[in-house]
């Protein structure tokens, strides 16, 4: 066995049901593959030996509902309520981005959440064939889409630029390089219309594409379409549709019972924003409830404009220790089942289960290593747990996609950070400030 890489003495938490845990193994890597993992050394020659006792290996994060883009925007408009935040603010402010302002910002939120263990994003935002270009520079994995949306019922697929750009991404980088995943995007019930919604689905499942989406966010959002439609968004997605292929919708705080059967029986996606959902006082998903239901739930940061941040350590903890503080129950989300939501889940909201997500042998090396050897990370008596409770994005020394280092002990590997904060700086925030 010829390796590329071999880590040493190590602990694996493979998020496998199999074998969770591993302690003083061997991991073995042979381009973008795992081919050894055992607490047994592997025979033959490995390119590069990484001994490293105090690292823990783990599959690398999720991040399902993102916009790279407005990292730009961090900061720019705090403690507002949604509605007012989005239109009084957020969108005259994105108004005046430019594509290049865009891709700085892109850039600059790929290299945080690298950085901090993310191996792979759902994002929703402008400019997304770029953006595609840029997460393959990175190498990092991408599900793209520029979401649909009409504020009058006057559409035309021919002059919207999100259909266009959805084209160019099912055309020229759907599944290009094993990183890039084309999604069909709709903004969502409150931003559409029928119409909309029609050719988004069929779109999807035409091409065999994912749809990304915001569902059930605020209150004011859900009863608004219950009084319009006499339906819940869920109902009225589900009927146009939309759930006909494989769903992520973001939020779904205020989701009714019935509407997590929906959920459950179409095999969509809910995705946890905790931070998000509590910094714009949207709500608490029930996610504890989702999950007992059946329904699939992964994590995310949504945009750093909105929670202020791209690194989905922090959602994580939140998303462990949230739900059992309003509820009065410590046994609620426990550490490992957490985890699944950043790792497992988020794979297979993604599409990508069948190759991500866990380590195992056959599976992609997509991983990290976090360094354990913290005061904050001692004693480590459960390592789930202080992976939770205990680690920091800092924390993180190694990401890897594909069997590709994109980052290793404070350097990117792929991406140049001081030419992407001086674009953040001189060609993105003018835009914002100027």
């Amino acid at each position: 066995m010829n390796l590329d890489l071999l880590f040493r003495g190590i602990t694996v938490l493979t998020m496998d049901d199999a074998r969770p845990l591993l302690r003083d193994a061997y991991l073995g890597i042979e381009g973008r593959k795992i081919v050894w993992l055992d607490t047994k050394a592997p025979e033959g020659t490995a390119a590069r030996t990484l001994d490293a006792p105090h690292f823990v290996l783990m599959p690398g994060l999720f991040n399902t509902h993102t916009h790279l883009g407005m990292s730009v925007l961090r900061g720019y408009a705090d403690d507002y309520e949604l509605d007012t935040w989005l239109r009084q603010y957020i969108w005259p402010a994105e108004a005046k981005l430019t594509p290049e302002a865009i891709l700085a910002a892109d850039a600059l939120s790929l290299a945080e959440g690298i950085a901090s263990g993310t191996v792979s994003f759902t994002d929703m935002y402008f400019h997304e064939p770029k953006m595609a270009e840029l997460c393959l520079q990175a190498g990092c994995m991408a599900n793209l889409c520029n979401a649909f949306m009409c504020l009058t019922d006057e559409y035309d697929p021919n002059t919207d630029r999100a259909f266009q750009e959805l084209q160019v991404l099912t055309r020229d980088y759907h599944n290009a390089d094993g990183r890039i995943k084309a999604d069909v995007g709709v903004h969502g019930e409150y931003t559409s219309f029928p119409a909309v919604w029609e050719l988004a689905a069929g779109f999807a499942k035409e091409h065999g594409l994912n749809v990304h989406l915001h569902l059930s966010e605020t209150k004011r959002e859900h009863d608004a379409c219950v009084a319009k439609y006499g339906m819940t968004p869920a109902a009225l997605f589900e009927k146009y549709g939309l759930f006909d292929t494989r769903t992520t919708a973001a939020h779904c705080v205020h989701v009714t019972d019935e509407d997590v059967e929906i959920l459950a029986a179409r095999g969509v996606t809910a995705v946890h924003d905790p931070g998000s959902n509590l910094k714009l006082a949207s709500g608490v998903q029930r996610t504890e409830y989702l999950i007992k239901k059946g329904v699939n739930v992964s994590l995310a940061t949504d945009s750093a404009c909105a929670i202020n941040t791209n690194e989905l350590f922090y959602d994580l903890k939140l998303a462990a220790i949230l739900h059992k503080g309003i509820q009065l129950d410590p046994a609620l989300l426990p550490a490992a089942e957490t985890l699944k939501l950043a790792t497992r889940n988020g794979a297979y909201a993604q599409s990508r289960e069948k190759e991500s997500g866990m380590l195992r042998v056959g599976m992609d090396a997509d991983l990290i290593a976090i360094d354990f050897d913290k005061p904050h990370l001692i004693p480590c008596h459960d390592v789930a747990s202080s992976v939770v409770y205990s680690a920091r994005p800092s924390d993180v020394a190694l990401t890897m996609c594909k069997g590709k280092i994109l980052y290793e002990n404070g350097e990117w590997k792929t991406l140049d950070i001081e030419r992407i904060k001086y674009d953040m700086l001189h060609v993105a925030l003018p835009c914002v400030t100027g």
